[in-house]
């Protein structure tokens, strides 16, 4: 046993301590443990100012040096680069079927991995330690986060950004002294953004805080509720202060753990109502972004209520919100519901929902959320066949929900995880154009439906033919000659295009 699994065991599992105490080697032993957890909790704790800083990084609210030193303004270099700090697919002002690249991508990056990510997981504490960190969680930290996060976004070349409520700026002791934080924050963000700079959405955080176990709009307490649409509001005002353009929700505590203690109707009913009441409150401040869910199946919920993009549909079309949300689909969340990403971008974009995309990706092997960076062409590619097919994603974009690995500690690993997803999905943009150009796979599908294409055919279209013609036209036929779906060839030409 080693000694961290020792100190677990000992300090938190009864049992094992009154096993223990049965040997009469209680006392070594709890001594022992309690060392190696101490010292486990002040090993882990974050690094304090480094001295290449030279002090100024005490004092967060007024320090603005240089958080990246070494490191250029990340440039377009082509495939042929060997440079890591270099674009090889990604050139933002490359026009590709009638668009700029960086406009069909409208990059963003999600400010809660990248600058609140510390590579914990469920078996083990932190690794990463920036060295802009000071320890603490005030809101003069907050402020120098930010002004990490803009460098970066000027270093990396992207024009967007998104973030919680709760990752940019710390909880206060009440309502109103959380709203104070949030506006010091916000207030350097919008002097820090200038003209160019904006979210790409903005969301509020309600799965941390003990208050939301149960939910937040789906919550059995009435004054959860309340605190929620409360905290809303005050997100949504905060996004719209700072240009956003859309405005997300994902309901990771809105579902349930057991069906047995659950009234499953009264609670979809509660979060169609708060969902009513965001509409309104978006009209009434003149909040021009769109409203956005992000369906995921589960966790930390058992069964999540927006759990796939025609759950979420089918919910928005009975609550009558349909034309008032689109969806924000997560590559990651697609997979855990089952599905591809680009089924679930299929589906978002055939009932006219495609808002955004969080671009991301697990791993086939592990059963939860890892949000990794993309890296996968073919993947890329046929995300970006929705997205062609969807007109772009205006005013949407892809948003980078995806952290380091916890293996991953250098300051410079930040940019080249961002580096590879932005160049990924540029690659899958320039197979997506070169398939639509070549037009072989779009024929071979054609081709397949064409007998649709005749004027019975465009009838069953219409509905206009009933089961009496059709039997009709049955009886006449006969048997039906059944063609090839040439599956192998369309994964062929697919294949050619990467």
């Amino acid at each position: 046993m080693s000694l961290m699994i020792c100190s677990t065991k000992c300090l938190n599992d009864f049992d094992c301590l009154m096993n223990t105490m049965k040997g009469g080697r209680v006392v070594l032993l709890v001594l022992l443990c309690w060392n190696v957890a101490n010292f486990a909790v002040i090993a882990a704790g974050p690094q304090t100012c480094p001295a290449n800083l030279e002090g100024q990084c005490g004092d967060s609210e007024e320090w603005k040096g240089e958080f990246f030193p070494g490191i250029p303004k990340i440039k377009y270099e082509g495939p042929n680069s060997k440079n890591h700090l270099a674009f090889k697919w990604y050139n933002a002002e490359e026009v590709i079927l009638g668009k700029k690249m960086k406009d069909w991508m409208r990059f963003s990056v999600a400010f809660w991995h990248t600058f609140r990510g510390t590579g914990g997981d469920p078996f083990g504490g932190p690794t990463k330690f920036w060295p802009w960190e000071d320890g603490t969680n005030s809101v003069a930290m907050a402020k120098r986060r930010m002004r990490a996060n803009f460098e970066f976004l000027d270093k990396i070349g992207v024009d967007y950004w998104c973030f919680h409520d709760r990752d940019i700026a710390p909880e206060g002791s009440t309502l109103k002294e959380s709203n104070a934080y949030l506006d010091e924050v916000v207030a350097l963000a919008k002097e820090l953004q200038g003209s160019k700079i904006k979210p790409l959405w903005g969301t509020a955080q309600l799965f941390v805080q003990p208050r939301y176990m149960h939910g937040a709009a789906t919550s059995s307490e009435l004054g959860v509720y309340a605190y929620a649409a409360a905290q809303v509001k005050k997100a949504m005002d905060v996004t719209n202060y700072l240009g956003g353009e859309n405005y997300v929700f994902w309901g990771g505590r809105e579902g349930y753990q057991t069906l047995l203690n659950t009234d499953m109707e009264r609670e979809l009913n509660h979060l169609a109502s708060f969902f009513h009441s965001a509409v309104a409150y978006k009209k009434k401040i003149g909040f021009n972004g769109t409203l956005l869910i992000e369906p995921k199946p589960q966790e930390p919920t058992k069964h999540q209520y927006d759990w796939d993009a025609a759950t979420a549909a089918n919910f928005l079309r009975k609550y009558g919100l349909l034309g008032e949300f689109k969806l924000n689909i997560e590559c990651n969340h697609a997979t855990l519901s089952g599905h591809s990403c680009h089924h679930e971008l299929e589906t978002a974009r055939i009932n006219g929902l495609l808002g955004n995309i969080d671009a991301n990706t697990g791993d086939p092997q592990v059963g939860w959320d890892t949000d990794q960076f993309l890296t996968d062409i073919s993947e890329a590619t046929m995300v970006m066949l929705s997205v062609i097919r969807n007109g772009g994603l205006a005013p949407g974009g892809f948003n980078f929900d995806a952290k380091l690995r916890r293996e991953s500690t250098d300051v410079e690993d930040i940019f080249i995880a961002h580096i590879g997803g932005m160049d990924t999905l540029a690659r899958g943009l320039r197979s997506a154009a070169k398939l639509v150009e070549d037009g072989a796979l779009t024929e071979l599908v054609r081709k397949r439906y064409e007998s649709f294409d005749s004027d019975i055919g465009k009838k069953i279209e219409a509905g206009e033919a009933d089961f009496v013609f059709l039997e009709k036209k049955a009886l006449e036929w006969g048997e039906p000659k059944v063609p090839s779906a040439k599956q192998e060839l369309a994964e062929m030409l697919f294949q050619s295009a990467l």
